[in-house]
């Protein structure tokens, strides 16, 4: 947003020709709701590394129940994560007209955005590698539970079977 910084004989700022205070007002107000939508999502974003990050040690652990808390967390922030993307694309369209291109890139919104697009990276990265350690994980268990199956002593008969033991004993004498 191109807004001069010069300064008028009364003290206020200058504002850039053919704009009006309601329009530089409403421009400034997009651009801090804009802002704060970014830093909101880069908020969650950093939520969800945190809970990727535990959830590959519950992998390693191999603990089912942990893992089902940490699943039902990482889909709750993942539903913020879209709100707050469902609320930003609108409103950026309106910062894109607001601000038009030919306009001083605003340094913050910018750095957000790169911010928000190497968490956005780093969460793909971290998914990436607990569905691979989880895929590691059930190959294991099912492999155990292959050699349960295997196990001879499944299929032996008891020891204190029909065979060869007495099945019914008289008490009456």
């Amino acid at each position: 947003m191109a807004v001069s910084a010069e300064i008028r004989t009364d003290g206020s700022p200058a504002l850039p020709p053919g704009f009006s205070p309601e329009e530089v007002a409403r421009r400034v107000m997009i651009l801090k709701r804009f802002r704060e939508l970014l830093q909101a999502q880069r908020d969650r974003f950093r939520d969800y590394l945190a809970v990727l990050d535990k959830q590959k040690d519950v992998i390693e652990q191999g603990d089912a129940g942990g893992l089902l808390v940490h699943i039902e967390l990482e889909e709750k922030i993942v539903a913020d994560i879209f709100a707050i993307q469902k609320v930003i694309d609108p409103l950026e369209a309106m910062y894109r007209i607001a601000c038009p291109e030919n306009a001083a890139p605003v340094s913050e919104v910018k750095s957000l955005k790169d911010a928000l697009e190497g968490l956005k990276m780093e969460a793909v990265t971290r998914t990436e590698r607990n569905k691979a350690l989880l895929a590691g994980k059930m190959d294991s268990i099912r492999t155990e539970i292959k050699t349960l199956k295997k196990n001879p002593y499944r299929t032996a008969p008891p020891v204190y079977s029909e065979e060869g033991t007495a099945f019914m004993v008289d008490i009456r004498g």
